[in-house]
C-alpha cells in the first residue's frame, strides 16, 4: 500500500470509509478489509460504529501498529472540555490507546478556532492521537486553522470526486504540506461511472470504472481516497489500483467533469464553500 508522507504522518493512499456500516456486518467487512491489505480505516464519533471498528482491528491478523485509524469529533463538541471527552469516549469505544489521526469533523463558528486547535494539539501531546487535522474546511478556514494550530496539521478530509471542483482546497493542502483525503471519491456510483471518459479509460487499462476514478484521485499529489462499500468483492477491487497509470490526457478529461459541480454533502451547518 502506497503512503503519503505529510507533516510527519504516513497516510495510506487508499483507505476504507465506514459511514453507515453497523453491527456484525461492519465488523466482518472491516476485518476482511484489513486482512486483504487495507491499512487506513476511517470512522467518526457520529458514525456510531467505533466499537465495531475496534473489534475488527483486534480480530484481524494485522498488528494494531500497522493500521492507520482516523476518527473525528463532531462539530458541536469543539470546546476544549468537549473535545477531550469526545476523544476519550472514542478511544473507549474503539478500545484503543490512541488513534493515528483525530479530525475536527466540521467547522463551527460558535467556537473560537484557536481554542479548538489548541485543545486538539493538547490531545496529541497527551498521546491520545498521533496526528491532528480537520475535515470539511474551505480554504479560508484551513488557512486560519494552520495559522493558529500549535502543531502541523496533516490532513483536510473533504468531499472530492470528478464531479466537484476541489482544485482550490487541493492547492492549499499541497501548500501546507498536508494530505487532501477524499471522501465520496466515487460520487455515489451511478452516473459518474457511466461517463464516457471513465469507461473508455477502463477499457484501455482493463480495469473497472471505479478503479479508474480511484486511480485518478491518488495519482494527484498529496491525495488519498477513502471509498466506502458494503460488499467484500468491492474491497479487493478498490485497492487493486497500483499496477497502472493514467496518462495526462486521461487525467485531464476525467478532471473536466468537475464542471458538473455536484456536491453530495451539504447541510445547514456547512461552511461557506470555495467558489470554483
Amino acid at each position: 500500500m502506497k503512503t503519503l508522507h505529510v507533516n510527519g504522518a504516513d497516510i495510506p493512499v487508499i483507505g476504507l470509509g465506514t459511514w453507515t456500516l453497523r453491527g456484525d456486518a461492519c465488523v466482518d467487512l472491516v476485518r476482511h478489509g484489513i486482512d486483504i491489505g487495507y491499512r487506513h480505516i476511517d470512522t467518526a464519533a457520529s458514525y456510531e460504529n467505533e466499537a465495531e471498528i475496534g473489534e475488527a482491528i483486534r480480530n484481524s491478523r494485522v498488528e494494531r501498529s500497522e493500521v492507520f485509524v482516523t476518527t473525528k469529533v463532531w462539530w458541536t463538541n469543539l470546546s476544549a472540555s468537549d473535545l477531550l471527552r469526545s476523544a476519550e469516549s472514542s478511544l473507549q469505544r474503539l478500545r484503543l490507546d490512541y488513534v493515528d489521526l483525530l479530525l475536527v469533523h466540521w467547522p463551527n463558528p460558535e467556537f473560537p478556532l484557536h481554542e479548538t486547535m489548541d485543545a486538539l494539539s493538547r490531545l496529541r501531546e497527551r498521546g491520545l492521537t498521533r496526528h491532528i487535522g480537520v475535515a470539511n474546511f474551505p480554504t479560508s478556514l484551513l488557512a486560519e486553522a494552520v495559522r493558529v494550530s500549535p502543531v502541523p496539521l496533516v490532513a483536510n478530509q473533504v468531499e472530492s470526486h470528478p464531479y466537484l471542483d476541489q482544485r482550490k482546497i487541493h492547492e492549499a493542502c499541497r501548500m501546507y504540506g498536508m494530505a487532501m483525503v477524499a471522501y465520496c471519491p466515487l460520487h455515489r456510483g451511478g452516473s459518474l461511472l457511466e461517463e464516457e471518459p471513465i469507461r473508455a479509460a477502463a477499457v484501455r487499462h482493463g480495469k473497472t470504472p471505479g478503479q479508474i476514478v480511484l486511480r485518478w484521485h491518488i495519482q494527484q499529489e498529496n491525495v488519498a481516497a477513502i471509498p466506502r462499500t458494503s460488499r467484500k468483492e468491492r474491497l479487493a477491487e478498490n485497492i487493486d489500483v497500483f499496477d497502472f497509470m493514467l496518462d495526462d490526457d486521461e487525467m485531464e478529461v476525467i478532471g473536466s467533469l468537475r464542471s458538473e459541480g455536484r456536491r453530495i454533502c451539504d447541510y445547514d451547518f456547512s461552511p461557506q464553500w470555495d467558489e470554483p
